[in-house]
């Protein structure tokens, strides 16, 4: 599948979409969003500082708050985690495909 998202530059990280878009759209702060969500501040303030990977669990909790699909939110983080991983070719020149 082709895109139009520039493959040099990092996806955006579910964190940053909560931080910019759904905190102010909600008027709610962390600790709010936190109390919300069932979770600790931290958990909430590492996410949103980017320091934290969305799990499965914390995609249905934001999914079901905000009105969205978990699935949206993991797509956001994967294609994080995917691109991370693609920085570094190294760890993987010594794979090589398994003949038919």
């Amino acid at each position: 599948m082709n895109s139009l998202r520039d493959r040099n530059r990092r996806p955006t990280h579910p964190g940053e979409v909560l931080r910019e878009d759904v905190l102010p759209a909600l008027e709610i702060t962390q600790t709010e969003l936190a109390k919300r969500l069932g979770v600790s501040r931290l958990t909430v303030s590492e996410i949103l500082l980017e320091k934290r990977a969305l799990s499965p669990d914390m995609a249905v909790r934001i999914g079901r708050l905000t009105n969205t699909t978990p699935e949206s939110w993991l797509a956001m983080q994967q294609a994080v985690d995917l691109w991370e991983v693609n920085q570094h070719p190294e760890r993987y020149a010594g794979i090589t495909p398994v003949a038919a």
